[in-house]
């Protein structure tokens, strides 16, 4: 009976890792066809890889897509790494009455969808155009501020903070380090799988992000990655080949941070849940 519960067990698990897998792999496939395999649901390799990038070189803004892209996501992971740890820090560390309450309060707001906000966002910022114009509508900077951190990284931390040993910080406190480097110092090296899986998970987001980029960029040549793939499937007569071509090399960054930070990420994701 055991053998048959594990057996069964073993069965579902490899037909969901092939359902997971499959579009990848037809992305990759397709990437090496002509457009009008791709349509006719072909699942084999083809030889069309060196035209179909020749085609993205010749008539995709590509590079300057991916530039945009990287600039906005390492730049909001950077951003979020450092004030979501200070806050989840501090709501961990710190003692305050108040402290429950704005927690609760935070985390509520998880509640509330992006699209919500878009609007009130989108006119912030439109009436901060007129004073501040670098960062206004139609500027990198509009679409890393709205993304910086969330409730869920904040959250993230602070559950991962229960963790820390509280007596390397008082260690640190008794050797005059100031609560800035007791934070540096100790707290951030002593982290680094919770600030690997933070950095994943933010990363990936913002380089997939598209209803917000959408939005506030009106310059095509401040469009990133998934507005640039968005514009392509809308053509009259969409070239399928050159589409997973640049979704191929658009999934690459991603997969190579996911792959190179993946122990930490899941030893982070454990000691959070923890």
């Amino acid at each position: 009976m055991a053998s048959l519960k594990r057996v069964f067990i073993y069965v579902f698990l490899s037909a969901a890792a092939i359902v997971s897998i499959f579009p990848f792999l037809w992305m990759i496939i397709s990437s090496t066809n002509k457009s009008v395999d791709v349509t006719q649901g072909r699942l084999l390799p083809g030889k069309y890889l060196g035209e179909n990038l020749s085609k993205v070189m010749e008539t995709v803004d590509l590079i300057p897509a991916l530039l945009n892209s990287a600039k906005i996501s390492i730049t909001t992971t950077l951003l979020a790494m450092l004030i979501a740890s200070l806050a989840g820090y501090g709501f961990e560390i710190y003692r305050s009455k108040a402290k429950d309450t704005i927690f609760s309060i935070l985390l509520l707001s998880m509640m509330i969808p992006f699209a919500a906000l878009m609007v009130p966002l989108y006119r912030m910022f439109g009436s901060i155009t007129q004073t501040v114009p670098i960062i206004g509508i139609n500027t990198i900077s509009s679409v890393i501020l709205p993304t910086v951190t969330t409730a869920f990284l904040i959250f993230f931390f602070r559950q991962s903070t229960k963790m820390f040993p509280r007596d390397m910080l008082e260690a640190g406190r008794m050797d005059g380090l100031s609560e800035l480097g007791v934070f540096f110092r100790i707290y951030v090296p002593t982290m680094k799988t919770t600030y690997a899986a933070a950095a994943i998970i933010t990363f990936m987001s913002s380089w997939n992000n598209y209803l917000w980029p959408l939005v506030v960029l009106q310059s095509p040549e401040k469009r990133t990655i998934p507005l640039l793939i968005s514009n392509l499937g809308s053509s009259y007569s969409p070239d399928y080949g050159v589409i997973m071509t640049v979704i191929l090399i658009a999934t690459l960054p991603t997969a190579i941070v996911f792959f190179l930070m993946q122990k930490h990420f899941v030893a982070g994701m454990t000691g959070s849940v923890k």
